[in-house]
């Protein structure tokens, strides 16, 4: 698979998730297996202005070639000058767009998964920002729309390759569906028909790499784009290589290699974040992602997710069963699930789809979940 300048096999990229895909979890998938790693979503408003928060969450291990940002943004003349500073800082080499995050505070302000249904703003945004990232390329990432009643992403596919973008990402979901029922895989399908000159990435339930395989045989699409199926699984990176490579080896560690694998995960944030406690409680929330499937007591496991300290969580985590086997049955769903009753959008958002206006306070200064 061709992005821009860089070909990518396997064909798989890890999706921008927010408070997961900082650079120690980004290092701990790419020693598992090759493909493209994204960094968490980053405001547009918060970079051209320098936030430090922001400024941290842009910063790569030395390994990360090639280096993905992805960027929200509403207002495209600030887009464009974030592509601009990360091209001309050399910040990164590769920016992608996010269309598709469903979380009320991105769609009440215009943003993620409510923009593309506004024609021509998206495709002011998409222009400014592939005039300004120069040499790099800029793709972008969506779903299927609003609601089923408010469908963008065959809009929005010809509007991207008639604005230059090197690559799209449609997850098979709408934004109202948010991370609940089946992913739509149809309509990555229909997609991929619709866009021939480009890459077409899949997304949505990818939970081992048969799953990968199949959709790629089942909708034709040039890749695939993973998210919460590597939660706690690093590892599932090295199966998609294998995979893809048409190997049928899978990756199934013992508890102990589990156990060794989220002591270096949470080494690397300690490292990352200066702050032990903080990582350690940033930390926290992958516990439950690692031991699922696992006989682990309800006491070692309460006892994981409220670790104080680096050593704290060492010493608990000397007590699991280091030969216990990798348990089966466990490529289901993780992280979040369930529909929404609405999506929060801007008042009369859906009254005109090509108007151009921005929203008021469209442009958040804080990057992160």
């Amino acid at each position: 698979m061709k992005i821009g300048p860089f070909e990518v096999w396997p064909p798989v990229v890890l999706a921008p998730m927010a408070g997961i895909t900082n650079a120690p979890f980004r290092v701990l998938c790419r020693e598992q297996g090759a493909g493209l790693f994204v960094c968490e979503m980053i405001t547009t408003r918060a970079l051209v202005e320098r936030n430090p928060k922001t400024m941290r969450m842009i910063r790569f291990a030395d390994s990360e070639r090639p280096r993905s940002i992805q960027l929200y943004g509403v207002d495209p003349d600030i887009v464009g000058r974030a592509a601009r500073m990360i091209a001309e800082e050399d910040l990164a080499d590769h920016i992608d767009l996010n269309f598709g995050c469903p979380v009320p505070k991105v769609t009440r302000r215009g943003g993620g998964s409510a923009l593309p249904y506004k024609r021509n703003l998206l495709r002011r945004i998409l222009r400014a920002a592939v005039a300004n990232a120069g040499a790099l390329p800029v793709t972008m990432k969506m779903r299927k729309g609003i609601d089923d009643d408010h469908l963008t992403y065959l809009d929005a596919g010809r509007i991207a390759v008639e604005e230059g973008v090197a690559a799209i990402a449609l997850h098979g979901r709408t934004a109202r569906q948010h991370y609940g029922g089946v992913a739509d895989w149809e309509a990555i399908r229909r997609l991929k028909e619709a866009v021939t000159e480009i890459p077409v990435l899949g997304n949505g339930d990818i939970w081992s790499a048969d799953d990968a395989l199949r959709m790629v045989a089942e909708t034709g699409c040039d890749g695939v784009v993973v998210g919460r199926g590597c939660l706690g699984r690093p590892w599932l990176f090295r199966d998609l290589e294998n995979a893809f490579n048409g190997g049928d080896e899978r990756a199934r560690p013992t508890l102990g290699e589990v156990a060794d694998t989220m002591a270096r995960h949470a080494e690397g944030l300690t490292e990352c974040f200066d702050i032990e406690r903080y990582a350690i409680a940033d930390f926290r929330k992958h516990v439950g992602w690692y031991l699922k499937g696992f006989t682990v007591g309800a006491d070692l496991r309460r006892e994981l997710a409220t670790a104080e300290s680096l050593e704290g969580l060492r010493s608990s985590l000397a007590k699991l069963e280091r030969d216990q086997p990798w348990p089966p049955n466990t490529d289901t769903p993780r992280g979040k699930s369930g529909e929404r009753d609405r999506v929060h959008l801007p008042d009369g958002w859906l009254d005109d789809p090509y108007d151009c206006v921005v929203p008021e306070d469209a442009e958040s200064d804080i990057s992160g979940g």
